[in-house]
């Protein structure tokens, strides 16, 4: 593969590994100084492969540019290196025997360490988010911007802030004691689910999907499963609501990137190896007392998941929905609720809840109401329709309300 193929996925593999180490090296206040060596690694790379071809090993080559180059810094700044001295372990004479730690176990558990950082409270969950797409995704500024419906230079000034902030509070880069681990964890959570829910419900006007990030999300959660500390039945839940709703992405949409609403999907192209791992995570999560938004989260995905189409599967979820609403409410859910609620009681009494939510300027509801409107008022439908295609901002979303609406007319 040539340099100008490979580069781009070795930035989204290799990137966070590199700044993860060197951040646990350094400290979160030096995090810039580990974001230039490993840009500077890869802008060397991409100079160095496009002349000499790539290497055999392009990994182990990134890793041993970004050793040496730590090495060069060390050694050009004299006051740098004195700082923090005692947290490197090595005497200024013996720069030569400097070596960063790149092993494997080493990699795993800066990028643990590295969630627990960026997803700290002490910053805005937008903030922790575009944090975890630069250091712990390889994202871009402008992939960020994009995702978040902003420019580069709102992003910049989000994240500088954000950084600021985790330095000034000194925010160590380890691994929370088993006092703070829940406490913690929630907020980790919550990152990685509105991550998850922004590839799979994305705010951008250009995808109505983006897999990728729903890819980084289960990749990150994962790193939680395998560590026995974080291996908790709230982040096996989230997992497997992950899973659920991944299975289905294929069906989504269309060839033409229209989105294919749940009732019209190919069940064919519903992903069954990644059904059976909800299924596996699901269980898993089962262990113990608690019982979290995830859980129910899950049980509805799972649900959603099953090839069975009978009122039993509608009455399940509705009182799945209950519950979850009782837990924590979303007006969201609830506005998913009414769904499941015509699936069981019918159309015209589902039209009367959803009603009540009043989410005027959500292209969902009026998107809603039109499709429960569409069997016996097409006036109303259409109307509802219209609204919602005045409040889509995705080109797919828009392209789906089209659809309806010309259907409705002939």
């Amino acid at each position: 593969m040539e340099a100008k193929e490979l580069l781009p996925q070795l930035y989204k593999t290799e990137y966070r590994k590199i700044i993860s180490v060197l951040c646990k090296l350094f400290g979160i206040v030096h995090i810039e100084i580990a974001e230039d060596i490993a840009t500077d690694t890869f802008l060397l790379a991409a100079e160095s492969w496009s002349v000499k071809g790539t290497p055999e090993n392009p990994a182990a080559w990134l890793y041993t540019v970004a050793k040496n180059k730590t090495k060069d810094y060390l050694k050009r700044h004299k006051l740098f290196s004195e700082k923090i001295v005692t947290d490197l372990k090595y005497s200024q004479n013996s720069f030569e025997e400097f070596d960063m730690d790149l092993s494997p176990k080493n990699i795993t558990d800066s990028q643990l360490q590295m969630i627990f950082a960026i997803c700290n409270p002490i910053i805005p969950v937008d903030a922790q988010i575009g944090l975890a797409l630069r250091i712990l995704c390889g994202f871009s500024i402008d992939e960020i911007a994009e995702a978040f419906l902003t420019n580069k230079e709102t992003i910049n000034k989000r994240l500088f802030r954000a950084k600021e902030k985790l330095r000034l509070e000194n925010i160590k880069i380890e691994f929370p004691n088993e006092d703070e681990i829940d406490n913690r964890l929630e907020t980790v959570l919550t990152t990685l689910y509105l991550l998850f829910n922004e590839g799979y419900h994305a705010s951008s006007p250009k995808n109505h999907l983006r897999k990728e990030l729903c890819l980084e999300a289960m990749r990150l959660n994962y790193f939680l499963i395998e560590n026995e500390s974080t291996n908790k039945p709230s982040v096996n839940a989230l997992m497997a609501l992950m899973c659920f709703h991944s299975s289905r992405l294929e069906a989504r949409t269309n060839t033409m990137g229209e989105t294919i609403l749940y009732e019209a999907q190919d069940r064919l192209q519903w992903d069954e190896a990644l059904i059976e791992k909800g299924n596996c995570f699901l269980i898993k999560s089962a262990q113990g007392q608690e019982i979290s938004k995830y859980h129910l989260e899950a049980s509805i995905a799972y649900w959603h998941s099953t090839r069975i189409e009978n009122t039993n599967k509608w009455d399940s979820i509705l009182h799945l929905y209950n519950r979850s609403l009782q837990m924590e409410y979303s007006p969201i859910a609830a506005l998913n609720r009414t769904f499941a609620l015509a699936k069981v009681v019918g159309n015209e009494k589902a039209i009367n809840e959803a009603l009540k939510l009043e989410l005027n300027e959500n292209h969902f509801y009026h998107s809603l109401l039109g499709y429960l409107y569409a069997d016996f008022d097409k006036e109303k439908a259409i109307s509802h329709f219209g609204a919602a295609l005045k409040l889509a901002k995705s080109i797919n979303d828009k392209l789906t309300i089209e659809n309806y609406l010309r259907n409705l007319r002939n």
